[in-house]
């Protein structure tokens, strides 16, 4: 029995192996043609290793050729961190507050802000770009980081966290005189910690991923994010693979290392939600 239980256990560590070196194939071959010349990109058999390195011109292309990728990262980078920490702080002060503070219409409340999440963005992309040129916020970083700035599905996960915490840890801090703004940052946010990190990380992708956002309410070139800048870099170097993958590599590396650096905190969050949902 044992045997039998170790062969099953051997034989899908190599099927996952297997199925994970075939995931990672993509994303090798264009590190790869990002160092190569344009003649070797599409050598058969595929040179893993450039036997002829150009990566030092492809890079230099890309990071301060026509579209300056370092002007794009610095926007990428401003928006995206200030949305995240902005949306994980709303995020958590809500999910709060619908789960531990008692107040008329609550669940009520509740239950319009989940509503709300059956809306498609694009159905009120219209109101939104009028209100914003209104308003004066069009064609700027802080219009950007404001429309990120609260998520329901932030909301809703970290609700469920928040509700997981016992309430005999808010009575008795309350006995000792703790009110809830004390609780929320002593006692709450510390426990559902890896949650936090969780959905910071979920929303720092999301952010910095978004196409549609900046494609709609950005005009100026100087404000534009990677992602725009992306296809723009795109369409100009179609022909030219070797730049559009040093491009790719460029605007993916930043997302690899915040999943490298958080995976830990994400792990507990699911096996948090996981012992206690």
């Amino acid at each position: 029995m044992a045997n039998s239980l170790m062969i099953r256990k051997s034989i899908i560590t190599v099927v996952m192996l297997v199925c994970s070196v075939l995931f990672l194939l993509p994303f090798v071959w264009m590190l790869s043609t990002s160092f190569k010349i344009e003649a070797d990109v599409f050598k058969f058999p595929i040179q893993w290793i450039p036997e002829r390195w150009n990566g030092f011109n492809n890079y230099q292309e890309v990071w301060f050729g026509d579209y300056p990728f370092y002007v794009y990262y610095w926007n990428t980078i401003k928006v995206t961190v200030m949305t995240t920490c902005i949306s994980v702080v709303v995020s958590a002060l809500a999910a709060y507050g619908f789960s531990k503070v008692k107040f008329p219409f609550g669940k009520f409340l509740f239950m319009i802000v989940l509503a709300t999440y059956m809306v498609p963005p694009q159905a009120i992309l219209v109101p939104q770009f009028i209100l914003f040129r209104k308003i004066g916020l069009f064609d700027s970083h802080f219009g950007l980081i404001l429309l990120g700035s609260f998520s329901v599905l932030g909301t809703f996960m970290l609700r469920q966290f928040f509700m997981s915490i016992h309430n005999d840890y808010i009575e008795a801090a309350k006995i000792d005189g703790a009110g809830h703004w004390r609780i929320f940052w002593s006692i709450a946010l510390p426990i559902v910690k890896p949650a936090i990190a969780t959905y910071g990380i979920l929303r720092f992708i999301w952010t910095w991923n978004d196409y549609q956002n900046p494609l709609i309410f950005l005009r100026t070139d100087s404000l534009l994010t990677i992602q725009i800048a992306m296809q723009k870099f795109t369409t100009i170097n179609g022909e030219f693979y070797s730049l559009i993958m040093a491009a790719a590599v460029s605007a993916i590396l930043p997302l690899v290392i915040v999943f490298i650096i958080g995976q830990k905190q994400v792990i507990e969050g699911i096996a948090l939600g996981g012992v206690k949902g």
